[in-house]
C-alpha cells in the first residue's frame, strides 16, 4: 500500500492521515446521487469485498453522539454499540447532528479527521482483513488502511457491534 502525498484536494481525513504518518491509499469512483447505498456502491465499483468496505454511522447512546464503523454488507447493532462505550440505549443519531458533528456530508461521513471526536467502536471483524476501506470523506472517495491503524487513529473500541 502506497503512502498518498498530500494534494490541495484533501479531506480532513486524509490531512489526518498524512499528519500520523499512516500508510494508506485513496480509492475514487463515480458516485452515482441514486444509488441505493453509499457503502454498496463504493463496493461494487471499485470490485471489493463488501466485509472489507466499513461504513460510519453517528448514533445516540444515552445522549452523547457516538460513531459505529461496521460493514457495509451488515448493519449495526445499537444495543451491542451501547454496550461497547458502557451505555445502556442507543438509537440513530439525527442526521443532521451526524453532519454537523463530523463536518461530513451523510454518505461521505469519515470516522477519520472528525470535526469533534466522538467515541468509536470498530466492529471486531475488521481486524479479519490486511486492509479496510472506509469513507475518505466524500461521496465517491474511499480510503484503504490497515484496520489497526483505523483503530489507533479513532481511538476506538474494537467489538462485534455489526450484525
Amino acid at each position: 500500500m502506497a503512502k498518498k502525498q498530500r494534494s490541495a484536494g484533501g479531506t480532513p481525513a486524509t490531512v489526518a492521515l498524512e499528519a500520523a504518518g499512516v500508510a494508506f491509499t485513496v480509492h475514487a469512483y463515480q458516485h452515482d446521487p441514486g444509488a441505493a447505498s453509499y457503502g454498496g456502491e463504493a463496493a461494487e465499483l471499485l470490485g471489493i469485498a463488501a466485509e472489507r468496505v466499513f461504513k460510519t454511522l453517528v448514533a445516540e447512546v444515552d445522549g452523547r453522539l457516538t460513531v459505529g464503523v461496521v460493514p457495509v454488507s451488515g448493519r449495526l447493532d445499537l444495543k451491542a454499540l451501547a454496550g461497547a462505550v458502557g451505555g445502556k440505549r442507543a438509537a440513530m443519531a439525527d442526521p443532521a447532528a451526524a453532519e454537523r458533528s463530523s463536518g461530513y456530508v451523510l454518505g461521505g461521513i469519515s470516522p477519520l479527521g472528525q470535526r469533534r471526536p466522538l467515541p468509536t467502536v470498530v466492529d471486531a471483524t475488521a481486524l479479519d482483513h490486511p486492509t479496510v476501506y472506509v469513507s475518505a470523506g466524500r461521496r465517491g472517495l474511499e480510503v484503504e488502511l490497515a484496520p489497526a491503524d483505523l483503530v489507533a487513529l479513532t481511538g476506538a473500541t474494537v467489538a462485534p457491534v455489526g450484525r
